[in-house]
């Protein structure tokens, strides 16, 4: 009887997730670790970095602590050297790191702007170039860059942030050229509305929550671990041949026109 191979199945893989150490990219991170990866995540705080490192090793996997930060190129070249030197490769990639402010575009202060866009889309430039050359050893390389809604639409007084991740998009599709010749599938993944800690005061009870529901067809916010599954396809061998693409995981709020 012939083998039924596990397209989605990650043993033996190594994967880095900058920005992993809370929110939607540290479930994704938790969801890597399941599959089978050996997951290493990071960011600016090290209590955050070993409380999501003891989850990932309760799973059986391995990983290690170091704290990188996405604006500073030298500190992810030590964090990206850290990795290699505990296990020789990094075949995935997934960029998770990301700020906003809701203002008013024209009450914004130009440095505030800045600062967005240098987390949101320069940092993630410096993360890709720091981990090129692993990802083209590995032979199955893969980048996964948490794109957005507002990749797509723009929504009201958040410029910065709407701006920088249509350029996660538009980097995507770049990377994607020019780096297929060279194994690395390169893709997005763009959240609909997901209820964290963060924004349950804006989601819940405001007119802004109400549109939000409003415009999603399923009626409902997301649940984190509903983005684990495009995150597996995207770093697994099941994407060997999808590269430059975005899956909008949103409960259907893109395709959404009149919904009552």
């Amino acid at each position: 009887m012939a083998t039924v191979r596990n397209y989605m199945d990650l043993s033996g893989r190594v994967a880095v997730v900058i920005g992993g150490t809370s929110g939607l990219g540290r479930v994704m991170a938790l969801g890597l670790a399941q599959a089978g990866a050996d997951v290493v995540v990071t960011g600016r705080r090290e209590n955050l970095i070993d409380d999501v490192a003891k989850e990932i090793e309760a799973f059986g996997r391995r990983t290690i602590r170091k704290t990188a930060d996405v604006l500073d190129r030298p500190s992810l070249d030590a964090f990206r050297d850290a990795v290699l030197a505990e296990f020789g490769q990094i075949d995935i990639l997934l960029n998770a790191a990301g700020r906003t402010v809701r203002k008013p575009t024209v009450d914004q202060p130009i440095e505030e702007f800045r600062a967005i866009m240098e987390t949101n889309l320069t940092g993630m430039v410096m993360s890709c170039q720091s981990f090129y050359e692993p990802l083209v050893k590995s032979g199955h390389g893969r980048v996964i860059n948490i794109a957005s809604l507002s990749s797509f639409v723009s929504l009201k007084e958040v410029a910065a942030y709407a701006a920088s991740k249509a350029g996660v998009l538009s980097l995507t599709k770049s990377l994607a050229i020019e780096w297929a010749p060279k194994g690395v599938n390169v893709n997005a993944i763009a959240p609909g509305v997901y209820r964290t800690e963060l924004n349950s005061a804006l989601l819940d009870g405001t007119d802004r929550g109400k549109e939000f529901l409003l415009r999603t067809p399923m009626k409902r916010f997301g649940k984190a671990e509903e983005l684990v599954g495009a995150a597996l396809l995207l770093a697994s061998d099941a994407s060997s041949f999808i590269t430059g693409e975005c899956i909008a995981v949103d409960g259907g709020f893109l395709c959404s026109g009149v919904n009552s």
